[in-house]
């Protein structure tokens, strides 16, 4: 990305930054979902990640600050179940999202076949990134 500087547009700098990503391995974006909190895990932001960073995740996060005990556990719970079957977390876009829709997401795609659930990962990863570069996050 650094190489293909400036970018002229928030656009440009969206296809670059497509183009980089898609390039990559399912083993790069495994990589690179392991820099990423798990949906509702409130407590590992502070600890694991940069005060701003911590605070972007939280932000894109908001939906889960209103969920019921329940649904943050069946989070909780979907996480440990995404994990043992795709052996990454639950990748997704979550801004705009509540907390009942992103465990919907992700009881739909524990059904996924493995290949394809990388790709719609590596999509939803995709999707932070264009709100990031954007500042919408």
């Amino acid at each position: 990305m650094l190489d293909r500087r400036p970018f002229g547009s928030a656009e440009r700098a969206i296809a670059a930054a497509r183009e980089a990503w898609f390039s990559l391995s399912p083993e790069d974006w495994r990589e690179a979902f392991a820099h990423h909190p798990r949906i509702g895990d409130g407590e590992s932001l502070g600890k694991k990640f940069a005060p701003e960073a911590a605070a972007l995740s939280s932000r894109e996060q908001a939906g889960v600050k209103a969920a019921s005990r329940d649904t943050l556990e069946a989070l909780v719970d979907g996480n440990r179940a995404y994990e043992a079957r795709f052996g990454y977390i639950f990748i997704v876009c979550a801004t705009g999202k509540s907390a009942g829709e992103m465990l919907a997401l992700l009881r739909t795609r524990l059904s996924n076949d493995p290949e394809d659930e990388i790709r719609i990962a590596a999509e939803e990863h995709m999707k932070i990134c264009e709100l990031r570069l954007c500042g919408d996050a």
